[in-house]
């Protein structure tokens, strides 16, 4: 299966307390209703935290940290079939969903500092 991943950056006029707040009061559900149309499988929001083990395991990878500098969440979205959507024409009622998303997403992030991918899970532990 299929897993788009986001990492998202807050839109500067929100505080990362009011950003996930919005995402998981107002995104999520929307997000719940969409799935069906769009052939969502699970989906998952990561809230991103100030935690004392960032700075120095980022420090010991060369990695940039601090204010600005990390993501303000993650989504994970398995895709029931990606494989035979890909190049299609949405259906009418999955345009529309993906239309609703779009809007709301730009509400809270930063699509200029977000980035996005798909992946396919390769389990190592679980």
């Amino acid at each position: 299966m299929h897993k788009l991943v986001y990492c998202l950056h807050r839109l500067p006029s929100l505080s990362r307390d009011e950003f996930q707040h919005y995402r998981r009061e107002t995104h999520a559900p929307l997000v719940r209703a969409a799935a069906p149309h769009l052939g969502i499988a699970r989906y998952i929001q990561c809230h991103t935290e100030n935690h004392p083990l960032v700075g120095p395991s980022a420090e010991a990878r060369g990695m940039p940290h601090g204010e600005g500098e990390e993501y303000d969440g993650v989504a994970e979205i398995w895709l029931a079939d990606a494989d035979a959507n890909a190049g299609t024409e949405p259906s009418p009622a999955a345009a529309d969903h993906a239309r609703i998303l779009l809007e709301d997403e730009a509400r809270f992030i930063d699509f200029t500092r977000s980035r996005m991918f798909i992946t396919r899970e390769n389990v190592v532990i679980g």
